[in-house]
């Protein structure tokens, strides 16, 4: 018999999750009874490792086999801890390790336990919302802009529909200067379509003059793009979207500029002087030069993305504290909040700031950051980052539930392995943040998500240029995105689409996956999916607020419960080629029922269903 102590389990850990500042914890233990136990120690360390405090479980009672010990604390600093068990005998004792959610004795992992502030709240607007990504220039058309300014070389497609430009040049670089179009009006004008995806927030990558199109180079941070449009027509959108019930969060790229910039200026293409031309530039003490000016730090090494000093006085002032900072330039202009490119390059003190400034501008701005990992205990250039611990996020973007789902649906991992992952993210994020945590299938970095449900090419770009789903794996990829999706929308957090994900868009990595929108070359039933998953979400507080408990989680089987107040809705999605009996309920969405009757449902093969309580 083991000892029982599952950290995800109230009758183990009261409260679930992350604690607050001053908050009661107790901990239960169930040792067997042939232990000879006599005291059970809870040994709680920062950290850094430091031995932070002992927390003492006596002996509460017998419960069959079991010897029950118990025991409460608060902690009062906020910050990641973690913990083992020291259990006392007679004539000695042992330590008491994790090892998945179970225990093992002296070996194996700690419980991670986050302290956070009793202050920290997150935007009750983005607790649930649906999140539609667009790539600005990808999108849409519309109406005629002024490219006076537009920094140059660069071309415009002639027909909406075209390839986009992947080869290198004859140095073998890549450019991204090739443009469809895409503005402001453009997105303006599919309002209707987007709101219709049951579409919240709108998140815009970056919209700043730049020279290429992904603007991730950015060029002049408080300027749009001339190939965007203008200010008002910015401003315009901010306002059309909000009276159709919708936000809009901006992409802030902070970790680096670009070399063709009003800073650095290597290009002279913009007035004065740049850091690369005189280091008696206002700008110059924004970059690190190695041996000025050629060589210099830049991000990734690409000599195009000269890396900033985050912390330096002046650069801080730009962005983030001036009375017209960056951040309060676009929030004034109607901007809510905004996604930080490559947070873990940016120091804690500054997105600390960051979110301070943008909720003394705009009390309910929302703050999300780009986090690959579990943002709750993160470690980046030998740092742990303090995203939840000093409320400095609201959110992260959720790739661990993206790989989850991924790998569950192309059979990588089990239902076991799904389980782990999501219950792991679900325990380690505050529940303020679980509920407006970004849960993506697809985004500009990745592939697109129904190439991905059938698999991971990692050949050259002149092989992914021309590679196309066949028509039979097109079918499976169909077949496991609906599922997939079912996933995304009925587990905790913000699900978020990808423009043209929900059109059936293919391709692998940048850039292939940020093709235009197919306009009138859609996926109607699978455009028609989403729609009815954005239904669902607005209609049932459970979906975006509610607690997830698993039922089953086994090879090819997934269930569980999304419960709120007197609300509860079950989940079921099948993977295997077996058929599966599940309850009976009330059919919310389904795909591949093969049975039903009063008494009886049978879900069969990349089948998923929603069910309410009757």
């Amino acid at each position: 018999m083991r000892i029982l102590y599952d950290s995800k389990k109230l009758q183990h850990k009261t409260p679930f999750g992350p604690l607050t500042a001053n908050e009661k914890c107790t901990l239960t233990l169930h040792v067997p009874s042939t232990v000879q136990a006599t005291m059970v120690s809870c040994i709680i360390n920062r950290e850094t490792g430091n031995h932070a405090i002992n927390v003492d479980l006596p002996f509460l009672r017998k419960e069959g086999p079991y010897d029950i010990f118990q025991g409460s604390f608060s902690m009062y600093d906020t910050g990641l801890y973690f913990y083992y068990f020291y259990i006392s005998q007679p004539f000695g004792g042992f330590r008491l390790f994790k090892q998945g959610d179970d225990t093992n004795m002296e070996a194996g992992d700690m419980w991670q336990m986050s302290i956070i502030p009793e202050s920290f709240s997150t935007p009750d607007w983005a607790k649930g919302a649906i999140i539609y990504q667009i790539f600005p220039d990808r999108f849409n058309k519309a109406g005629s802009v002024d490219l006076t300014g537009k920094l140059e070389p660069y071309t415009v497609h002639k027909y909406w529909h075209e390839e986009v430009d992947w080869r290198p040049t004859s140095d073998g670089i890549v450019l991204n200067n090739d443009f469809y179009g895409g503005n402001f009006k453009g997105i303006q004008e599919k309002l209707d379509y987007i709101a219709s995806l049951g579409t919240t927030i709108i998140y815009l990558n970056p919209i700043s003059k730049a020279f290429s199109s992904h603007r991730y180079d950015t060029g002049d941070y408080k300027t749009p793009d001339p190939m965007l449009g203008t200010e008002e027509d910015f401003q315009n959108l901010c306002k059309a979207a909000h009276e159709k019930g919708m936000k809009i969060i901006l992409d802030g790229v902070y970790s680096h500029t670009g070399s063709d910039s009003l800073y650095f200026n290597k290009n002279r293409t913009f007035p004065g002087m740049g850091a690369y031309h005189s280091q008696n530039s206002p700008y110059y003490d924004w970059f690190t030069f190695y041996d000025y000016p050629n060589s210099y730090n830049c991000w990734w090494n690409f000599d195009t993305l000269p890396t900033v000093n985050k912390l330096h006085p002046s650069f801080m002032n730009y962005i983030i504290d001036d009375e017209d900072s960056v951040v309060a330039h676009w929030l004034k202009l109607g901007a809510d909040g905004f996604r930080l490119d490559v947070v873990d390059e940016l120091p804690d003190e500054f997105v600390l700031r960051l979110k301070e400034r943008i909720r003394e501008i705009k009390p309910d701005a929302l703050l999300i950051g780009e986090v690959w990992e579990d943002a709750s205990n993160k470690e980046s250039y030998g740092t742990r980052r303090r995203y939840f611990v000093d409320g400095e996020l609201d959110s992260p973007m959720n790739y661990p539930f993206r790989t989850a789902i991924i790998n569950f649906m192309r059979k990588i991992d089990d239902g076991r392995g799904f389980k782990d992952t999501v219950m792991s993210i679900v325990e380690n994020y505050p529940p303020q943040v679980m509920a407006c945590t970004m849960n993506l299938l697809g985004t500009h970095d990745t592939s697109r998500i129904l190439t991905a449900m059938i698999d991971d090419f990692q050949g050259d770009r002149y092989a992914k240029a021309n590679r196309r789903l066949t028509r039979t794996q097109w079918v499976t990829a169909l077949d496991r995105l609906h599922s997939a999706t079912g996933l995304q929308y009925t587990l905790p957090g913000a699900p978020s689409i990808y423009y043209g994900d929900e059109a059936g868009m293919e391709g692998y990595g940048d850039p292939f996956c940020r093709r235009p929108f197919p306009w009138g070359r859609e996926e109607r039933e699978l455009q028609n999916h989403y729609r009815r998953l954005g239904q669902l979400c607005k209609k049932y507080k459970a979906l975006r607020l509610g607690d997830i408990q698993f039922q089953q989680a086994v090879n090819n089987q997934i269930s569980f419960t999304r419960t709120y107040k007197e609300q509860t809705l079950h989940i079921y999605v099948n993977r295997g080629s077996d058929d599966w009996h599940i309850p009976v309920g009330r059919i919310l969405l389904a795909r591949n029922l093969v049975t039903v009757a009063p008494d009886s449902l049978v879900l069969g093969h990349n089948g998923y269903c929603i069910l309410e309580d009757e």
